[in-house]
């Protein structure tokens, strides 16, 4: 089907993901080394054409136009000398921009009706045996400008990049007028068309190279925000593309490397899973994320000690008499209520592993835990578990939800004071019931809120997200959302434009 979309908005979102070093050329030889694609559909045009304008008026108005000389004989006045300098841009509107997709070749761009005045000064003469003269006035350009562009896109230092060389203007009306005059005499007219020819030259080489710049400069400007979105601490990604991006009919698809790289060592990913038809084209956007992209970020994490809770006070007091049918082991009980301050600290044992499936999302882990009565440096219990959890994940009202339930509950083992040792198995029985029914909807509403806290300090509160969908799927995980262009990133990004 045909469509329309602007084209820098387009280019930034695909920059999202960042740099590396090495692009196949072959897309379906780069799935096995994928970790992440981002498919933008059709759905998406509506938004990112509000956009778009944006970015095309401030190329006009941050272009730069050089000083112009030269001279030319003409019949029956002879030798015309000329400078036109300070050309500066007034009045800019611009009709609409648009563009299409041609599958497997690139995209096909216009804006049309663009309307502006470009003022400036002029010094020019003119002389013959019949007169000998010269002057310096402002003058004024009207201009009615139809321009496009026919970019390419391709893999340019291992990110999306994009080839606009083959850029032109059609000039509908540009008409020169000296001193305010909208009628010269036929001397001023034959001088002006004449010089309305040169400005031509100029201002198309100085937009098509301005309208490069900022495609330049907005793959930058996103490429910073996505490099500081995924880096938290020592924990960062190499979203790299591992081929050039797939243009169809209907989508642009580019594929990312996704590597998770913690203390010098980067993750390898060389069996992905993914293939076109895991994906549609119902939503604006679409992120495939592989298994094999996940459990190197959950190792890293689980290395930088991310995992780990303590909860303490009477906040732990209330969990553990919430919902409980197993008697709670006097060791316990003396220890909450006895002591001002007691503490159970939980920590993951091991690395924990992830498997997505058309079932649900499976998190296998050790977890650990101790139970600090105050004053008491040594714990008055330990227990340890091999546990398998479920877990779905949602996104509402800007926040991360975490829900699940084990389905597993393995080794489970728990070490006690030796005056405690009889009461062994009613310890355990308590400890599992608290794991399954307080410990894992306790961790994962806290995991739920620190994943919030983490976007949010990146900044993904401030983008319009709607109806965002996690959906699981075998060895991947796909979110589709639809969305609207952040105003506030638009408006950075214009701000160093025109600095």
């Amino acid at each position: 089907m045909p469509g329309k979309v602007p084209l820098l908005l387009l280019l930034s979102l695909l920059s999202w993901f960042g740099t590396s070093h090495c692009c196949l050329q072959d897309p379906a030889s780069a799935y096995r080394f994928t970790g992440a694609v981002c498919r933008l559909t059709y759905p998406a045009a509506v938004v990112l054409n509000e956009k778009t304008t944006k970015v095309i008026e401030a190329a006009f108005q941050h272009a730069r136009y050089p000083s112009m000389k030269g001279e030319k004989s003409l019949l029956f006045i002879g030798k015309v000398m000329y400078g036109l300098d300070n050309l500066e841009i007034h009045n800019l509107s611009i009709g609409q921009s648009a563009f299409e997709l041609h599958p497997g070749e690139g995209i096909a761009m216009e804006i049309s009706n663009v309307s502006a005045v470009f003022k400036g000064s002029i010094q020019y003469g003119y002389g013959s045996w019949l007169v000998n003269f010269g002057h310096s006035v402002d003058f004024e350009i009207d201009s009615q400008i139809d321009l496009g562009i026919n970019p390419k896109l391709y893999c340019g230092d291992g990110k999306v990049a994009a080839d606009t060389a083959d850029c032109y203007l059609n000039f509908h009306k540009l008409r020169l007028h000296l001193q305010g005059d909208k009628e010269p005499n036929w001397l001023k007219k034959l001088f002006t068309d004449f010089i309305t020819l040169t400005v031509k030259l100029v201002i198309k080489g100085q937009i098509c190279k301005e309208i490069n710049k900022a495609a330049n400069i907005l793959a930058d400007f996103i490429q910073d925000t996505a490099e500081q979105f995924l880096t938290d601490g020592d924990i960062s990604v190499d979203i790299g593309i591992a081929a050039a991006p797939v243009i169809t009919a209907n989508y642009i698809e580019s594929y990312h490397k996704g590597l998770t790289k913690y203390n010098n060592k980067v993750a390898v990913i060389n069996e992905s899973v993914f293939q076109p038809s895991h994906l549609t084209e119902d939503r604006m956007i679409y992120f495939w994320i592989s298994d094999q992209f996940l459990n190197p970020m959950l190792k890293a994490a689980h290395q930088d000690g991310r995992f780990q809770l303590n909860v303490s006070g009477e906040e732990l007091t209330t969990l553990l008499r919430t919902n409980l049918s197993t008697a709670m082991p006097e060791l316990i009980r003396k220890c909450l209520l006895d002591a001002a301050s007691p503490e159970l600290r939980l920590w993951s044992s091991s690395v924990p592993h992830l498997n997505s499936s058309t079932s649900g999302t499976t998190v296998w882990v050790q977890a650990s835990g101790r139970l600090h009565c105050e004053g008491q440096g040594t714990p008055v219990l330990f227990f340890q578990t091999d546990m398998a959890v479920d877990i779905t994940t949602s996104y509402v009202n800007k926040k991360v939800l975490l829900q699940g339930h084990p389905t597993e509950i393995s080794a489970f083992r728990a070490e006690l004071p030796l005056q405690d040792q009889q009461r062994h198995d009613e310890a355990l029985e308590f400890l599992k019931e608290a794991v399954v029914k307080v410990g894992t909807p306790k961790v994962l509403s806290v995991l739920g809120v620190e994943l919030t806290r983490l976007l949010d300090k990146q900044g993904l509160y401030q983008f319009d997200v709607f109806n965002p969908e996690v959906l699981p799927r075998d060895g991947f995980v796909v979110i589709q959302m639809d969305f609207g262009f952040p105003h506030h990133l638009l408006v950075e990004f214009l701000k160093r434009t025109l600095q």
